[in-house]
């Protein structure tokens, strides 16, 4: 399967760094970068990526987050926002199989509307300790992480 993202307004460059570096270990491919998510190229983004964003497909989409999200899906991906949302279901239980883009949001607003009312599924990450969030690039880390755990042989 291939595995994309989409970063909608994700604004602080250590963050958008921190995703890149995660993204191309887990073997993301693709990343859709929306509103006013920080640029990877960016001095802070270049150093918690250590650089590694030359190892992925980056696409700026000036529309709006909604319209990325229609390129995900025209290039085949399922769009699948990560967001604490009430229609929203337990990441394991999203539908991550085929091609996933997986959609995260603002590092205090989330997604936004837009993308919410554009995505295929939205998924939340279940946080039974005493937080209720994430910081955008662990949520990441874990939604990525699950997706790629699904295309792992079983013993």
């Amino acid at each position: 399967i291939w595995i994309a993202l989409l970063l909608d307004s994700v604004s602080q460059p250590f963050n958008v760094g921190s995703i890149i570096r995660t993204a191309v270990a887990l073997g993301v491919e693709r990343v859709w970068l929306c509103g006013d998510t920080a640029p990877p190229g960016h001095p802070s983004a270049r150093k918690t990526s250590l650089g590694t964003e030359r190892y992925l497909a980056l696409e700026r989409e000036p529309a709006s987050a909604a319209a990325a999200a229609g390129a995900a899906r025209a290039a085949g991906f399922r769009v699948v926002a990560i967001e604490l949302a009430a229609d929203a279901v337990p990441l394991h239980e999203a539908p991550l199989d085929g091609d996933i883009c997986l959609a995260l949001g603002h590092e205090d607003r989330g997604c936004s509307a837009g993308l919410l009312a554009a995505a295929d599924a939205v998924a939340y990450i279940p946080q039974p300790g005493r937080v209720g969030s994430l910081n955008v690039a662990a949520a990441a880390a874990i939604a990525i992480a699950e997706t790629r755990r699904r295309t792992w042989p079983r013993a």
